[in-house]
């Protein structure tokens, strides 16, 4: 038994009974948080989380672990200032290690707009608590001499906002203490379990029908990621999501002195080190909207390109593995949370590249949703109904995957 297995984590599955006051589509790490919050903040336990594969075996566990709450609007950075710091506390509360490490973030440009652009970044999220300043390169140098600040003679390096809090943490195991933690309360984890439809009498949901046979609920709560309309089709809700591929891939081990999130916001490509000592690497979302999982070649010639340009010893490492996931992409790059105007349907959608970030603050905001009937403050701003009423909040600059 090493570091990145758990020893210590006791999953206590359950047979599925006939009906639950709240059913979570999605054994990721949404579903899995917001049953968590529900059990541990408002003594809701008869819940059942569906899953279709094993828990985290969809965007959970195959993201790039990065933790931020750099971005661009007001009320993204509170939201995911909210999740940074819930993140923080994250271990102690459950009381394992979730391998979480600040490494702190450089978000570089290339321009004199870029230049522009981050030192504004640096002031509104200083502003809402998500502490960053603006760094020169002479600065970016002394912190992390990896980095080219020649850009490999094309883009050369002007500048960065750096949030000093930005962090990751070991996907799997957050997984785990969050199942753990929900399990220990009575909450029941459903794996291999397909929802197939959802029933309704009139304009209310009363259930889920599997391929294992049907489940009543009083609450349904969608957290299925890059699936989302395709659940939300079996109520004849229309969400504005599109499925795009997001690739990512691994490196052979690199000496253990890699010690920051670096990104470029132009070249739309980020690395960090891994807790092994891997070079993980990630770029843009694939373009051509897909519910494919492959990776292909293509993105690793062109990735690998780009973030050698900014970090040259790229050069002489091997990749060791790639993996793809299925982003929800919506018009605007901002989540989508809450009501859907359904009776006893709610939706947690719309995470992009940025899921894994949200996984506390999605959670525990659905969870009070959820317990209380009252759309939290927090989240009100990315509720559905925004794209009626023309409240969009468009923030693509700040996914680090999109220009």
């Amino acid at each position: 038994m090493n570091e990145f297995m758990e020893a210590q984590v006791r999953l206590s599955w359950q047979e599925a009974r006939d009906s639950y006051d709240v059913v979570i589509i999605g054994g990721g790490g949404h579903g899995l948080a917001t049953a968590y919050y529900l059990a541990t903040r408002y003594g809701i336990t008869n819940v059942a989380v569906v899953e279709r594969g094993y828990i985290g075996s969809g965007n959970s566990g195959r993201n790039t672990t990065v933790i931020r709450a750099n971005y661009g609007l007001p009320e993204s950075v509170a939201f995911y200032q909210r999740s940074l710091e819930l993140y923080r506390g994250l271990e102690a509360e459950t009381d394992r290690w979730l391998m979480h490490n600040e490494m702190g973030l450089f978000w570089m440009t290339h321009t004199e707009t870029g230049v522009r652009q981050e030192k504004m970044r640096a002031k509104l999220n200083t502003a809402m608590g998500a502490i960053t300043d603006f760094v020169t390169p002479e600065e970016i140098h002394a912190m992390c001499p990896e980095i080219d600040l020649e850009g490999g003679g094309r883009y050369p390096v002007l500048g960065a906002s750096y949030h000093p809090q930005g962090a990751t943490a070991r996907h799997d195991r957050v997984v785990w203490a969050l199942a753990e933690g929900a399990m220990r309360h009575g909450v029941a984890v459903l794996q291999h379990r397909t929802v197939t439809g959802i029933t309704m009498v009139g304009d209310r949901v009363t259930g889920v029908q599997t391929d294992h046979g049907p489940i009543g609920a009083g609450v349904i709560v969608s957290c299925v990621a890059g699936q989302s309309t395709l659940i939300a089709d079996m109520v004849g809700l229309r969400l504005p999501i599109r499925s795009h591929p997001l690739q990512a891939f691994v490196t052979n081990h690199y000496q253990r002195t890699f010690n920051h999130i670096v990104a470029s916001v132009d070249l739309a490509t980020y690395v960090s080190q891994t807790a092994r000592g891997e070079m993980l690497i990630g770029a843009e979302i694939d373009r051509q909207p897909s519910y494919s999982y492959q990776s292909s070649f293509d993105f690793l010639q062109s990735t690998a390109a780009k973030a050698s340009m900014f970090l040259p010893f790229l050069k002489d490492l091997r990749i060791l593995r790639q993996w793809g996931g299925v982003c929800d992409m919506s018009p605007d790059s901002s989540p989508v949370m809450g009501t859907t105007g359904i009776d006893g349907f709610y939706i947690s959608t719309g995470w992009g590249t940025w899921g894994f970030k949200a996984i506390p603050a999605g959670g525990e905001s659905m969870a009070e949703l959820v317990a209380t009937g009252e759309t939290p403050d927090l989240i009100k701003p990315f509720r559905l109904s925004r794209f009626a009423d023309d409240r969009v909040l468009a923030d693509a600059g700040s996914s680090g995957t999109q220009q």
